[in-house]
């Protein structure tokens, strides 16, 4: 009956923030371990549970899903069946863990029976490898929703299923995405680490070279496997497989017409809308050259026919069909798995290693037990043959005692057994006390020492261990493993890109001055630009169409349309709206061609931290996005652009330095509507200064107020976590300095320095010392007495 009174922005937050972690562990997410969802997981085990395996006989969907929903799953039948499902059909799954006997669908979209129509049993992959020898003592159960009954938390699985069938899931605020993989190459990678857990990526990703869809394809470039592969993001390029053939018209051999055949398509590339949608184009006229087009796709495979006219080039028409339809698809594989319960981006090496740490987690539980099971019965087998030894004894005391307990009582006392031994002998039928019965317990007792013995030597030895799951992964490997389906082609296999002309017209350079003043000069106005301090200088054509991305301090970003901007010089506020006219200009960029390959790094004023994916800003407008989620009187301070791979310093006016390596692992990309985590906690009066992403091989420039700088090797910073307090990277000698500007030498040969005094001072960077982390760094004997260093900037004259 108490009330407690709770402020209505924290009891959301919270419930906010419990409702999420609930959909990413208990619904969206599957674990590193067995590479299942729960709901996957549930199906499976309640198909064991009904005796469903691959030497059964096939039951109704209807009964499984309904087991399902009463025992572990209380959601929705449909989303049980849709699961299901997609674990029957060979074109979803490269090993489906259910066998199904019915109509489940088709890479046309069809959509499957009714769940009362369809039949489904455990296949021998999904039985094999994740649910033989289950029990209590091999993974951990815990109780379903209404406690009624013990389910398991994880499959004992002997072959990394989220990498073999790959996995899709959105969460709140976090995606995956696994591709697939070939069951060959995954053994062959895993026995590589087990013989040496120093491979590196390069020699893994020899051995395992890329994805292997169920749908086959091609995967054109290398470039985004490694990407995936050593970062846990990428994007993989993957296009049908089409041949040029010369078909009879008619059925009159002399009448021909060449065709393009397609025989495979993309991952997850529906047929029959891809066919709809090639049949549009070619009726408004987007791709011409085409006479006909028909399906003649049959139960032996897939076969698309598109007719071409005679004065078409087919391979024209294959290159325009790759760029303007799904043949050529981007796969965006993102491998975020759930680790220890926490979401985590993972390399493949990780992958690998995570779930081979389970494996031999999960091995020592079921030798443990075993050897525990075994050691029970030996220890009755040993107490039946003294009781045989002894038998006038132990007859003696059945006929002198007066019930049944005392004969166990003095059976203990006479002859040394337990009471379990005991209670054995006083069980055991008179047919054991034949020659034949004898006999058949000592070849027990020394079978029972045997197993004992071999499996004390699996336990303590563990290189023993690491043998028998080499045995056993080669084992599946034989019995499940089968030749891959996708081909990783070469550059030099693809189709030869037709010639560029080269536009020669007269470059227009857009400047931005300290005053932000955004001019759009024509080049013979271009020297007379350079009086001026400039801080941004580009060339750009007059006829371009990409708009100049602007963000200001309030995290909202606008675009600005540079064509047919007059040569005058602008105040580069009155471009904004006039509602953002007021605010601080953060940064300002261009897009690149392919944005999906970079990332943004935000990091408000009070030092929260967001990743953005770039491609977030390519429908932005000039009414402008907001890019992070701020509280009230929070500001954006800085904003940097990532690549994968890269480092990330973030530098305070302290002179301390947080380094954060391998940012794709802890930060993983969210959506515009985030607010990001806390990078690090600032002391009173302390602003964040600086934030650059950079490869580790780079140095830093550190410029301080008072005129004192070097230069500093990134890799001599310690590696930090989100929230530590980072490293002392420039020593204040003074009380009244701060640190006002960190940046990488590896922008260019050349700094722009702003003073109070309104000067501006080139300084070249080779000027500036190399000088280790605790060193207060050397004074600019350019500045005057009383004058203090404002800014520093790049100057980057992209000419």
């Amino acid at each position: 009956g108490q009330i407690i009174p709770t402020p209505l922005h924290l009891e959301m937050e919270r419930s906010y923030l419990e409702y999420a972690m609930s959909v990413i562990v208990g619904r969206a997410l599957p674990d590193v371990r067995d590479g299942l969802k729960p709901v996957h997981r549930r199906i499976l085990y309640a198909m064991y549970e009904l005796g469903l395996t691959p030497d059964r006989p096939y039951r109704k969907c209807a009964r499984v899903v309904g087991d399902v929903l009463g025992k572990y799953h209380p959601h929705g039948d449909q989303s049980v069946y849709e699961a299901l499902v997609r674990m029957v059909q060979d074109f979803s799954s490269r090993y489906p863990l259910l066998a199904g006997h019915g109509n489940f669908g088709s890479v046309d979209d069809d959509p499957p029976a009714a769940m009362r129509y369809t039949e489904t049993r455990l296949s021998s992959v999904g039985y094999n490898s994740l649910l033989e020898g289950i029990s209590e003592a091999v993974v951990d159960f815990t109780n379903n929703f209404d406690n009624s009954q013990q389910e398991p938390a994880i499959l004992p699985a002997q072959l990394p299923i989220l990498l073999l069938n790959g996995c899709s899931g959105i969460a709140v605020g976090m995606a995956t995405n696994v591709p697939p993989h070939n069951l060959n190459e995954i053994v062959d990678g895993l026995i590589a680490l087990i013989d040496n857990p120093g491979t590196t990526d390069e020699q893994l990703w020899q051995i395992i070279p890329g994805p292997d869809f169920p749908t086959g394809g091609e995967i054109t470039d290398r470039s985004g496997i490694v990407e995936a592969y050593s970062n846990g993001r990428g994007t993989i390029t993957v296009r049908g497989v089409a041949q040029i053939e010369q078909i009879a018209i008619d059925g009159k051999r002399r009448r021909e017409r060449t065709a393009i055949v397609v025989t495979e398509l993309p991952y997850q590339v529906n047929k029959s809308a891809w066919i709809e949608k090639l049949a549009e184009l070619v009726n408004i006229g987007r791709i011409e050259g085409i006479a006909d087009l028909r399906d003649e796709s049959d139960r032996q495979g897939m076969r698309v026919v598109i007719e071409l006219k005679r004065e078409a080039d087919p391979r024209d028409i294959l290159r325009t069909l790759y760029q303007q339809t799904a043949l050529q698809s981007n796969f965006g594989a993102i491998f975020l798995a759930l680790v220890d319960h926490k979401p985590c981006q993972l390399s493949l090496k990780r992958l690998l290693e995570e779930f081979l740490k389970f494996r031999e987690e999960t091995l020592t539980r079921k030798y443990r037990d075993q050897l525990e099971q075994t050691g029970q019965r030996l220890h009755l087998v040993d107490g039946l043959l003294l009781a045989l030894d002894n038998l006038r004894t132990v007859i003696s005391i059945l006929t002198e005692s007066p019930d049944g307990s005392t004969a166990s009582a003095r059976i203990q006392a006479e002859l040394s057994l337990s009471s379990i031994q005991a209670d054995s002998v006083l069980a055991m039928p008179l047919r054991r006390l034949t020659g034949l019965e004898r006999q058949k317990l000592e070849t027990e007792q020394n079978d029972l020492q045997v197993q004992i013995q071999q499996l004390e030597i699996l336990l303590s030895q563990r290189h023993e261990l690491l043998k028998g799951l080499k045995k056993e992964l080669r084992s599946l490997k034989r019995q499940f493993g089968d030749a891959r389906r996708t081909r990783i082609i070469t550059q030099s296999a693809q189709l030869p890109e037709p010639p560029k002309t080269e536009v020669i017209s007269q470059a227009n350079i857009l400047t931005l001055s300290v005053n932000n003043s955004l001019v759009w000069r024509t080049n013979q106005q271009w020297t007379a630009a350079l009086k001026e301090p400039l801080i941004y200088a580009e060339s750009i054509d007059p006829q371009n169409k990409s708009p100049l991305l602007v963000i200001t301090e309030s995290s909202k970003v606008f675009a600005i349309s540079l064509e047919r901007r007059s040569s005058r010089a602008q105040l580069f506020s009155s471009l904004l709206p006039k509602s953002a006219q007021h605010e601080q200009i953060i940064s300002h960029l261009f897009l690149p061609n392919d944005s999906s390959q970079l990332d943004l790094l935000l990091l408000s004023a009070s030092g929260k931290i967001k990743r953005l994916p770039a491609k977030e800003l390519e429908s932005v407008g000039s009414r402008g996005v907001s890019l992070m989620k701020l509280k009230e009187g929070e500001t954006l301070a800085k904003v940097s652009p990532y690549h994968s791979g890269q480092h990330l310093a973030i530098a305070t006016s302290r002179g301390r330095i947080l380094h954060i390596k391998s940012i794709s692992e802890v930060l993983p990309p969210t959506s515009r509507a985030a607010q990001g985590i806390q990078a690090l906690v600032l002391a009173p009066e302390e602003t964040i200064v600086g934030t650059q992403a950079m490869s580790e091989k780079d140095e830093l420039l550190l410029v301080s107020q008072q005129g004192y700088l070097k230069r500093l090797p990134l890799k001599v910073l310690r590696a930090c976590k989100f929230g530590d307090t980072g490293a002392i990277a420039l020593q204040l000698s003074q009380k009244n300095d701060q640190l006002v500007a960190m940046l990488s030498t590896s922008l260019g040969d050349s700094v722009l320095v702003l003073t109070s005094l309104n000067r501006s001072l080139k300084l070249s960077l080779s000027s500036v010392p190399l000088l280790d982390r605790t060193s207060p760094g050397e004074f600019m004997t350019q500045l005057k007495p009383n004058e203090t260093i404002k800014l520093v900037k790049t100057q980057d004259l992209r000419l």
